[in-house]
């Protein structure tokens, strides 16, 4: 994946990555279109809340420029293949293939390691963000109206899946 004459590389998210990570984080937060959090986690709070081996960072010439990471919808043993996807990329780089990279990446590490479905909760307004969960082969399947407040409003989020070709 080339992004503005240089390469992509996408890699492991760890603990050293957070200062950036979380810096990304804050900035999607601060929009009030990407999330319903209100404030960055710790670290571990972060890392108990996302699945071990489905987090990924994204970086130009050793730059942490976006993120993605999954995390289990339920601990139901029914549910084991089934996850829900964040996606973030540091202001000043949107539009530049970078969340394509991760989603991409992301979902392909996911179905070889039995995950059959990955959902996305999405913000109407977040048109970015939709666009780019259709193009990575989700679907809409509906909108959770009034599904949650943020600063004292009621919002709307789009559900998204995207089902392994194995079940599909």
């Amino acid at each position: 994946m080339i992004v503005a004459a240089t390469a992509l590389q996408v890699d492991e998210l760890t603990a050293g990555d957070w200062p950036a990570v979380s810096a990304i984080y804050a900035d999607g937060i601060a929009t009030r279109n990407a999330t319903f959090e209100t404030a960055v986690p710790s670290w571990g709070e972060w890392e108990r809340a996302h699945m071990d081996d489905h987090r990924l960072v994204g970086s130009v010439d050793g730059e942490v420029v976006g993120w993605a990471a999954l995390s289990r919808v339920s601990d139901r043993q029914c549910y084991r293949g089934v996850a829900e996807d964040s996606v973030y990329v540091r202001s000043g780089h949107h539009g530049r293939g970078i969340g394509r990279a991760l989603l991409s990446a992301l979902v392909t590490r996911a179905e070889a390691a039995g995950v059959w479905t990955i959902q996305a909760g999405v913000f109407p307004e977040n048109l970015a963000s939709l666009k780019l969960h259709v193009a990575c082969g989700f679907r809409v399947v509906g909108v959770r109206e009034r599904i949650g407040q943020l600063d004292g409003a009621w919002r709307d989020v789009v559900l998204l899946e995207r089902r392994s070709k194995e079940i599909a």
